[in-house]
């Protein structure tokens, strides 16, 4: 006989986990003592749950299969709860194991009792409780099928306190590794999409998503320049395909080059491999618009619940969309001259990406343009949400992939724990996290972690002393009037110094560019204070009293 939770582990062994984020709790003690006997799995400790449902959802993202978390009951899943909502929106597999409250004590409202199917339900794939510890093999089997197929997503599992001290025959095997269902594209559908390429006067093509993934890159690439397709990038889906490719034509989302929207705008055939075409990716549903009338829309998906759920869609594909960009590239009678439009887009967005020097004191762009002169072409930057990340979604070059760790629902805290969780990932690899200061201070203690594990990574903090994004649409709907949106901060630098990072403060882009200098030859944690200026509000250009003026007038 083993206990319930010893089979829990073995069962996450054998579906290749090798690392869990967690805060530990009481009410999932048994697994604690269960995970030393498992030296495949890695435990890294977090100091508070949304930073290691953050990781999880991160790990999930870099590997292809779910990040695992174990956090305990209430406001230990409470607070996790970011982090579904994270990897539910931007489709990345993740399983959240949250103890739970002793079953006979269920339905009295115990101490800190939640009905967790019904609090996760609405935010994730599938939420359920283990009642019956003969079932954990179904159970865990189950919970990597349904987070990996289809549209990639988050499940959670709450595992009650005194199950898992029962005790299990020992012949209760795990179930076997749990693979990927794949789906090839329909041959006819292929043809179909290839006639109206060949019919088409202006394509474009909004690529990165679900299931995206390094063969995907790859073969979506060679047949988007073979063919001279534009293709645009999802919202922080940037690392899709290679920004030296001579078909790539930027970012959508929010701050994009108006040449790519009118791109969109004009386009007489949309090709989507793998976005949703959510609201951010289509700024409110409106490039292209839902009815797209002149326009015919492919939406290719591995999921056939999204495929007609929002958009009207001419011609739906449902597959695996890097079965798709291998069979695209393969593809031998397509009957399509290749467009010109490919050249022209890469060419107006590398205008776009060029950046160009301001008066500001500590100049974001020329900072973004020297981290890309100093740190390696395959740096991987994880950021949260603020005006801030602009700046680095316009200028920087998402050269690897994974390269980009970035929540597209918007979640501010994000990017710390991300880069902690990249760092342990790819050890050999530079990454750096960067942070608003709002945006820093909602998951900042995570450094502790960083510290505690070794992790190697730099930090940035761009500091402008205010909730930028929030400022910027105050001023926009009520100019002048300032509420809640200022922040009294802390010493950025001596707060990571306190931490035991090594850490600088730049007011200046000359200082800022002599702490990266310093930074990039030194190891472990790195951090840099990078105080702005709140005027300058965004990579686009815009101003606080630009925006306030424009308001008025």
């Amino acid at each position: 006989m083993r206990s319930a939770a010893a089979l829990l582990v073995d069962c996450l062994a054998t579906q290749g986990c090798d690392r869990i984020f967690t805060v530990p709790g009481e009410s999932f003690l048994a697994v604690l003592d269960a995970l030393p006997d498992q030296p495949a799995i890695d435990v890294v400790t977090c100091r508070q749950e949304g930073g290691a449902a953050f990781m999880a959802c991160a790990d999930g993202s870099m590997t292809g299969r779910p990040g695992v978390a174990f956090v305990t009951r209430g406001p230990g899943a409470t607070n996790a709860s970011i982090g579904v909502h994270v990897a539910h929106q931007d489709s990345q597999p993740m399983i959240l194991f949250v103890g739970d409250v002793a079953r006979p004590m269920q339905g009295r409202e115990g101490f800190q009792e939640v009905d967790f199917p019904a609090f996760f339900g609405p935010i994730c794939k599938w939420a359920a409780r283990i009642d019956d510890p003969a079932r954990i093999p179904e159970y865990i089997a189950r919970a990597y099928a349904t987070a990996i197929n289809g549209r990639p997503g988050p499940v959670v599992l709450s595992l009650p306190e005194d199950m898992l001290i029962e005790q299990v025959p020992i012949s209760l095997d795990p179930r076997p590794f749990v693979t990927r269902a794949t789906q090839a594209a329909c041959p006819d559908a292929m043809q179909a999409l290839f006639d109206l390429i060949a019919d088409a006067a202006s394509p474009i093509a909004i690529i990165g998503g679900a299931g995206w993934n390094t063969k995907a890159r790859e073969y979506f690439q060679q047949f988007a320049e073979r063919v001279g397709l534009p293709v645009a990038t999802a919202f922080r889906r940037q690392d899709a395909i290679a920004p030296s490719s001579p078909v790539y034509a930027g970012n959508l989302g929010y701050g994009p080059n108006p040449k790519l929207v009118e791109r969109v705008k004009n386009a007489d055939l949309v090709i989507a491999v793998g976005a949703r075409l959510g609201e951010a990716t289509t700024d409110g549903y409106d490039v292209p618009s839902l009815e797209h009338p002149g326009q015919l829309l492919v939406h290719i998906h591995p999921d056939p619940e999204e495929l007609g759920r929002v958009y009207r869609t001419d011609l739906a594909l449902c597959c695996a969309v890097d079965e798709f960009a291998e069979c695209a590239s393969l593809w031998e009678d397509s009957g399509i001259i290749a467009f010109d439009a490919g050249a022209q887009a890469h060419a107006e967005w590398l205008e776009w990406a060029t950046p160009h020097s301001s008066d500001a004191a500590l100049d974001l762009a020329a900072c973004v343009a020297a981290m890309r002169d100093m740190l390696p072409a395959d740096t991987m930057i994880a950021n949260g949400a603020g005006n801030f990340a602009g700046w680095w979604h316009r200028y920087w070059r998402y050269d690897a992939y994974p390269g980009q760790l970035a929540p597209t629902c918007g979640a501010m805290g994000y990017g710390v724990p991300a880069a902690v969780a990249a760092a342990l990932r790819y050890p050999d690899r530079t990454v750096v996290a960067v942070a608003g200061d709002g945006d820093f201070l909602m998951n900042g203690q995570e450094l502790a972690t960083a510290m505690q594990y070794g992790a190697n990574l730099i930090v940035v903090v761009v500091d402008n002393g205010a909730y930028g994004t929030i400022r910027m649409h105050q001023e926009r709907e009520y100019p002048g009037r300032v509420s809640a949106t200022n922040l009294a901060n802390p010493d950025f630098a001596a707060l990571g110094a306190a931490y035991g990072a090594w850490s600088a403060r730049a007011e200046t882009t000359e200082q800022f560019l002599a702490a990266l200098a310093e930074a990039k030859e030194r190891m472990g944690l790195r951090l840099i204070h990078a105080k702005t200026d709140l005027e300058r509000i965004a990579a686009s250009g815009a101003t606080i009293s630009g925006i306030r003026e424009r308001a008025k007038g």
